[in-house]
């Protein structure tokens, strides 16, 4: 996901639509968990994920490179029954 504008950045529009994303596949689908990966310098994909109820289940240190710089990967993920227990609409 990613939001070019950085005019539309802090105005929840992301945490939005990964929920929106979220709910959708939990739906449509008969998935039981649902996971996604970024890097530890993706600290606002991070913030997002946690906002959203992901948990943070992976860290592979120092596995990425940008601008010479090491940064961790990070796995993280949510089961559904988490999902379907915190939104209960």
């Amino acid at each position: 996901m990613v939001i070019y504008d950085k005019d539309f950045w802090n105005g929840g529009y992301g945490s939005e639509a990964y929920r929106l994303w979220i709910d959708f596949l939990f739906k449509s689908t008969d998935l039981h968990r649902l996971g996604m990966s970024t890097w530890s310098g993706n600290v606002r994909m991070m913030k997002v994920a946690v906002k959203i109820g992901m948990t943070e289940e992976a860290r592979i240190r120092k596995a990425r490179t940008v601008d010479g710089e090491y940064f961790d990967a990070i796995k993280m993920g949510i089961l559904r029954e988490e999902w379907e227990g915190s939104n209960s609409n």
